[in-house]
């Protein structure tokens, strides 16, 4: 049985035995002696907080005296002290019923990145020279052949070497459709077969894979504590001691001045120390503020957005520009055939038989373009001349395949292509010009919705190490606000930086304006030349799917997917956990200061006491919970996103 089902059968019980002795106690009050009673409530009181009390003893003994279950402690037993015996019972029950409710809510902002925590396979099915062999994934060494039977997860990072079949990436990415693999596919650890056996030859060890690395990022997650959670824990620190001083001096300082002799006096105002005590136990922000962050978490991991800390779910909050890297981020990486003159049919294959011996990107993604239109015819020779193109004889004629210096060097007249920025191939057969090709890294399917949303507010600025025109196109095909074009690794850095603009030294002032800057700069990289940029900005994101290792070390949020589509939602839960943590803070602190007075005025009894404490603590709670939902959240594009199902 679970320890929140044996606190709930505790919970329920001792509640029946308290209704039936404060029935009692209300109809027989004056029949029976105050030591009666207390026969009466003090075994149920037990019950129900004797683990308070140990508790309490405890930190005590270890020198960790001001916190909630001393308070707790104080006024329970100094309730039994001024004979207000249904009332220290009510306060110790309605107190474990918001434990209650808080060890249920915890449990299910765990439950939230359970499904990550299960990722990690125990075992790894290893194939040698002897045959298969069953070993711990940290015992399966680099370069292993490892075979993954139907249903069994991917144990190592590696690449596919025989066999096919899908694989079911959602606890990695988020993406709920099955992923295709075949030799030759890159596959992830974590991943589950659905069909068909696959031999992976690995490519990392297993501390480096992308399981070992995932389950790492999530449980030091917890470590690193948001501005609001620090602020909480400081406050708490001060502000305990602060009103059991407080609560002493009520119980002392007007009896003083009122008449010592009078006993009633006395008694009036430590019920009111004792009503104050339990008023001011800040459990509701010790509990609610870090479980908002938490639930945030919890709820982006289950999309594929992996935050470091809830330091860093509340910068992304503050983030009013974000800066992209080009190639991989915003583009696809890849390069594809975005325009062509002439036939197209004609163009491309002759083109494609002269590329077909290069094993250059460009010279790829022609070949490619050309098999649409049926097969490849063969070249009886070809040279690949450096920094022109290439010469292939087909058919007898000579084809000319390459940029406009090769269309000089073999005296053909041209048309000059003027496209958006990519690459351009000419091509001419016997000297006779037949049509131009241009190639560019494409833009994903899913980035100018993505930094579009984020335009609603925000600055998108595009770094590139391409030159203007191809910078230029990318900027205007997606939307961003801005372009820099041309940049070196170091020179990203620096760009940055002036974004940034940022001087420590004078109070975060801006260098230009002399201005407060209130906004974060977040930068979006996948390569390993983006992991300074990464590290610099206030908040550094890396794409966790074709991501480098050194970029994903680097960044503070890792989106799983190479989609950036999910940019925009990790912004929005972000969002939303700031607004439950400002709105619990401010709950609970109205609430609080507001009974405070009343408790100190003698206005609020041990009830409203209750309230004031364990309801506003469960409130905050539940509201907390709503982080959990996030999840289910909607996009505000219309644009539908296609699926990407490269898991790389």
């Amino acid at each position: 049985m679970s320890k929140n089902k044996k606190n709930l059968i505790r919970i329920a019980v001792v509640a029946v035995l308290f209704a039936v002795a404060l029935s009692c106690y209300i109809v027989f009050e004056d029949d029976a002696p105050w030591w009666a009673w207390l026969i009466v409530f003090v075994p149920i009181y037990l019950a129900i907080g004797y683990d308070v009390l140990w508790r309490a003893c405890k930190n005590i003994a270890r020198g960790k005296v001001f916190d909630e279950n001393f308070l707790m402690v104080i006024a329970t037993v100094g309730a039994f002290c001024v004979l207000e015996f249904a009332e220290a019972v009510a306060v110790m029950l309605f107190y474990q019923v918001g434990e209650l409710f808080q060890s249920y809510a915890v449990g299910k902002s765990r439950k939230s990145i359970a499904a990550l925590m299960d990722i990690c396979p125990e075992t790894a099915r290893v194939l040698d020279d002897d045959g298969e062999h069953v070993v711990p994934p940290e015992a399966v060494e680099l370069g292993s052949i490892v075979v993954v039977k139907p249903g069994e997860r991917v144990p190592i990072d590696g690449e596919a070497i025989e066999g096919s079949g899908y694989l079911d990436c959602s606890a990695l990415t988020g993406e709920s459709a099955p992923v295709s693999v075949r030799a030759g596919d890159a596959v992830l650890s974590g991943a589950i077969s659905s069909t068909g056996v696959i031999k992976i030859k690995t490519t990392k060890k297993y501390e480096d894979s992308t399981v070992a690395k995932i389950l790492d990022l999530v449980e030091n997650a917890s470590s690193r504590k948001a501005k609001s959670e620090n602020f909480i824990t400081r406050f708490a620190a001060v502000y305990t001691p602060a009103v059991v001083i407080a609560a002493l001096l009520l119980a002392v300082i007007p009896p003083l001045c009122i008449g010592m002799r009078d006993g009633a006096v006395w008694s009036e105002w430590i019920t009111r120390a004792l009503t104050f005590l339990v008023v001011s136990c800040p459990c509701a922000l010790v509990i609610s503020v870090p479980m908002s962050f938490f639930g945030g978490i919890g709820a982006a991991s289950k999309l594929g957005i992996l935050v470091k800390g809830g330091n860093y779910l509340e910068l992304l909050n503050k983030v009013d520009t974000f800066v992209f890297d080009k190639t991989g981020t915003v583009t696809k990486g890849s390069f594809e055939v975005i325009g062509v003159t002439g036939e197209r049919g004609q163009t491309l294959s002759i083109a494609a038989c002269a590329e077909a011996c290069s094993t250059h990107p460009i010279a790829r993604s022609v070949v490619a373009a050309a098999r649409e239109f049926g097969d490849i015819p063969i070249a009886a020779s070809a040279e690949e001349i450096a920094g022109h193109g290439v010469i292939a004889e087909l058919d007898g004629a000579r084809i000319a395949c390459g940029n406009d210096k090769l269309m000089r060097r073999e005296n053909v007249e041209y048309e000059e292509y003027a496209g958006a920025g990519g690459t351009v191939v000419y091509v001419a057969r016997n000297g006779m010009f037949i049509g131009a090709i241009e190639i560019a890294d494409a833009v994903k399917d899913d980035s100018s919705a993505a930094i579009a949303e984020l335009n609603a507010g925000c600055r998108t600025v595009i770094l590139s190490g391409d030159r203007e025109e191809t910078a230029k196109r990318v900027a205007a095909a997606v939307g961003a606000s801005e372009y820099r074009a041309e940049l070196l690794p170091d020179q990203k850095v620096t760009e940055l930086e002036r974004i940034m603009a940022v001087d420590s030294a004078e109070n975060g002032k801006d260098k230009a304006h002399g201005k407060k800057r209130k906004g974060a700069v977040a930068f979006v990289g996948d390569g390993i030349n983006d992991a300074p940029a990464i590290s610099r900005a206030d908040v550094g994101i890396a794409m966790g799917g074709i991501g480098s290792d050194a970029a994903i070390e680097a960044a503070d949020i890792v989106l799983m997917t190479d989609k950036l589509s999910l940019l925009p939602k990790a912004r929005r839960i972000a969002k939303k956990t700031v607004s439950i943590v400002i709105e619990n803070i401010v709950l609970a602190l109205i609430v609080k200061l507001a009974v405070l007075v009343l408790a100190a005025l003698g206005f609020a009894n041990m009830w409203l006491a209750v309230f004031a404490d364990v309801g506003v603590a469960v409130l905050a709670i539940l509201n907390s919970m709503r982080a959990l939902r996030f999840n289910k959240i909607k996009d505000k594009s219309s644009v539908k996103l296609s699926a990407d199902k490269n898991p790389r």
